[in-house]
């Protein structure tokens, strides 16, 4: 799918600024200031190995949500390769007996050691099961006694609601076993990839408390089950400032088994870039709505071309700003109207894999048409 810069600037505006770094606390002296979105980091509905999961049939108190869920929640100390990055503290959970805990991919990125801390104060080396950069989500696994493994429930997160309570445990500025509350704030957002090139689709907004160190921490509804990990947060200063962001739980539960399975995760792509319709771009396209996605560009040799979608041909200049013309409106995906290309991601993240179809109603020249496209592995162009 589109790189972040190009999808960003068209579905989220020039006006928001996001400072995008790792919700990763790094010991002074080698914590570095933020750049520009703080990215911090659910599970699997499809579990692997024995599990015993927390569940309630009504709603918990926070005291008794952070009571059964505590035991596991681990801190995660890395050392790096590099030593511009040095050492760092952020925040796993349990999967299952088997060892396997859930963190950031950013966590354990470039890590030469990687140790746990249970809720008793033990720690143990931990090694990296698998990693994907394009949701940030990574499995580690220790060797431990079983009676220290203590799996949490993971949730549904496409039955969330905005305004619903929840919660975030995590180690923020290494402060470890700490526990924030909030609301969902709003779905489906886009949040830029810090090393990917793409952006991550569906993730979860809430105003519970993220700071660096609460990376990988889960975020947990009030039925004590996990609905997202703990990414991100918008910040000009690096610290929390009321808008923090989790990846959902069922990308979680798709991603997760194939990462133990096979260390890794094949997304599928389209192979296009381009830019929302807004009301500006309906009115030089001649259209009735501003909806839709316009192809401004396709990536040579991916599935877009291949199944004969064209980009912009020109551009036309309107009071100073220059507009992409030409090129085909993506208007439904698989009988989905399409509004913006969070439709688009979302849709491929929760519904497809590489080698599905995927049937896209496409506006050229005035008239529709349907294209079915084998959508193929994304690759990484870094």
């Amino acid at each position: 799918m589109d790189k972040s810069g190009v999808i960003v600037s068209g579905a989220l505006g020039v006006t928001l600024v996001l400072v995008i770094f790792v919700v990763l606390l790094n010991p002074p002296p080698t914590m570095q200031p933020p750049k520009d979105l703080v990215v911090s980091n659910g599970h699997s509905v499809t579990t692997v190995g024995e599990t015993t999961p927390i569940t309630a049939a009504k709603p918990l108190s926070l005291i008794q949500i952070f009571e059964q869920s505590e035991a596991g929640v681990v801190r995660v100390n890395v050392q790096r390769t590099t030593q511009t990055t040095g050492s760092g503290v952020g925040s796993g959970f349990v999967y299952d007996v088997r060892g396997h805990i859930i963190t950031n991919a950013h966590v354990v990125e470039d890590a030469k050691k990687i140790e746990v801390t249970f809720l008793d104060g033990t720690s143990y080396k931990a090694d990296l099961v698998g990693s994907d950069i394009f949701t940030d989500v990574a499995v580690i696994r220790v060797e431990v006694d079983k009676s220290l493994l203590h799996p949490l429930s993971i949730g549904d997160s496409s039955k969330l609601k905005v305004g619903e309570q929840i919660a975030a445990i995590g180690n923020p500025f290494g402060l470890s076993g700490s526990m924030t509350s909030g609301i969902i704030s709003q779905l489906g957002r886009l949040l830029p990839s810090q090393d990917s090139g793409f952006s991550i689709p569906d993730v979860i907004q809430t105003d519970a408390a993220i700071n660096p160190g609460n990376s990988g921490g889960p975020l947990i509804n009030m039925r004590g089950q996990v609905i997202g990990i703990n990414t991100a947060i918008q910040s000009t200063t690096g610290e929390f400032t009321g808008v923090g962001f989790a990846v959902p739980s069922n990308t979680i539960s798709k991603i997760v088994p194939t990462l133990i399975e096979d260390g890794s995760y094949h997304h599928p792509w389209l192979g296009i870039t381009g830019r929302d319709i807004d009301p500006d771009l309906a009115s030089v396209l001649n259209l009735n709505e501003a909806r839709g996605f316009l192809i401004v560009s396709v990536i040579e040799g991916s599935p877009a071309e291949k199944a004969g979608l064209h980009g912009s041909t020109d551009t036309k200049q309107i009071d100073g700003v220059n507009y992409p013309i030409g090129g085909d409106v993506i208007l439904e995906v698989d009988g989905k109207k399409v509004r913006k290309i969070d439709d688009i991601l979302i849709h491929l993240q929760r519904e497809k894999s590489v080698g599905d179809e995927i049937n896209l109603e496409v506006l050229r020249d005035g008239r529709t048409s349907n294209f079915v496209l084998v959508l193929e592995e994304r690759p990484n162009f870094n």
